[in-house]
């Protein structure tokens, strides 16, 4: 959830909130090739290493085209990694989708407690972004601009209690195929909703005047 300050934009498309439509078809084909893969051959290992095989590709030609860029190729590359070692090491399919899991079983406690002592964690990061010097916290005193990034934090926390939800039962019963589409659905697409609604809720507030628009 880093990297918000976006959701203070004056216009946003769905697509921009996760980086184009190009992070999601990546993120998809990824998820997908390793899953028909290993229906198809029924071996972990070479499906991970060919799952690997095409992130690098995207990676290389993510790097040459935006250099400055590079960290958007270097995050996806080591997810699919730490997959990889995960999903061969154990030699169950269903460990090549832990990582992606991992992110909304241990941030969905943080949302929630932070909802809970009324320090949503979504003002927090689009505050700081803004140039509020963390510890200061002077827009908690804002009673409609807190509202507004309570509900901001829920929907991620709808979105990490959904995630959790269906996913675990699947990784439990090591239904690969249901966990493969979940975890594609619930993921990079579940996150643009997310954040997409959150600048939707943002843009209400800034039209109302209770924060200034950037």
């Amino acid at each position: 959830m880093t990297g918000m300050s976006f959701l203070t934009r004056k216009s946003l498309s769905l697509l921009d909130t996760v980086g184009g439509w190009r992070t999601i078809a990546e993120a998809v084909t990824i998820r997908a090739l390793f899953l028909l893969v290993y229906l198809r051959t029924g071996q972990v290992l070479p499906s991970a290493l060919i799952a690997v095989g095409c992130v690098l590709i995207i990676a290389l030609i993510r790097v040459i085209r935006q250099p400055e860029k590079w960290w958007r190729a270097g995050i996806p590359l080591a997810i699919v990694g730490l997959s990889t070692i995960l999903a061969g090491g154990t030699g169950h399919a269903v460990d090549f989708y832990l990582p992606e899991m991992l992110p909304d079983l241990v941030l969905g406690p943080i949302v929630l407690i932070s909802m809970l002592i009324q320090l949503p964690i979504v003002g927090l990061i689009v505050e700081t972004a803004r140039g509020d010097q963390l510890g200061r916290f002077n827009w908690r005193r804002d009673l409609v601009r807190r509202r507004r990034y309570q509900r901001c934090t829920a929907v991620f926390l709808t979105k990490f209690a959904l995630a959790a939800g269906v996913m675990i039962p699947l990784y439990v019963s090591e239904n690969v195929i249901a966990l493969g589409i979940a975890t594609t659905v619930l993921t990079t697409p579940a996150l643009a909703v997310c954040l997409y609604l959150c600048w939707r809720i943002l843009r209400t507030q800034q039209s109302t005047g209770t924060i200034p628009a950037s």
